[in-house]
């Protein structure tokens, strides 16, 4: 593939202490398949070549303010959320990027929601449309969650999205492969790190 590197922006899904830190809320289930994978030292190289070629790469958290937000108890898993929701306040450790993440960052680039898709319940898409994005490239955890939903919302919105595909994880290898498999129907594909930064001439 090839692209036009200004209509592209990095989508960084859920890469926070909460989701795949031991101490985090799901850190019993993710901590120990992520750091197995390596999929945060790759998604950090990626993102950092993703800087240095200019893209815009936001990084998505989930987060649960004072009142609820747009949280809608709709699900078990945001049921589930709601009633830990004091470890998902936006100034809660649990709610920060890991550690890796963090130099990678920049104001107005980290986006809070109380939603699975990172498109949703926040001003992202029209930050995209702002900036004439209509692509984007997706990284986080889980392939199987916020990854899911984020690449079928912004199919459903017009993007043409790509799954970086060793950029994401999840809990289980079986649970990851049947998440891309679904993905590669739903997108625009699939794609490595190295195909997208040689897609857009990023070094």
């Amino acid at each position: 593939m090839t692209t036009d590197p200004r209509r592209v922006a990095v989508l960084a899904l859920h890469w926070q202490v909460n989701v795949i830190e031991p101490e985090g809320y799901f850190g019993g289930m993710l901590a120990e398949p992520v750091r197995r994978s390596g999929v945060v030292a790759r998604a950090t190289r990626f993102h950092a070549a993703m800087r240095r070629a200019g893209l815009p790469v936001y990084f998505t958290r989930f987060t649960i303010p004072m009142g609820g937000g747009q949280l809608v108890r709709n699900t078990g898993f945001m049921e589930a959320v709601d009633e830990a929701q004091e470890l998902f306040r936006p100034d809660a450790r649990g709610t920060g990027l890991v550690e890796a993440m963090r130099p990678l960052t920049e104001p107005g680039y980290v986006i809070d929601n109380q939603k699975l898709s990172g498109l949703a319940g926040n001003d992202l898409p029209s930050l995209l449309a702002e900036r004439g994005v209509d692509t984007v490239f997706l990284t986080g955890v889980a392939t199987n969650l916020t990854v899911e939903q984020t690449a079928r919302h912004g199919t459903d919105l017009g993007l043409t999205v790509y799954v970086v595909s060793d950029c994401v994880a999840a809990v289980s290898d079986e649970v990851h492969q049947a998440s891309l498999a679904n993905l590669a129907l739903t997108t625009r594909g699939l794609i490595t790190a190295t195909e997208a930064v040689a897609a857009i001439g990023a070094a």
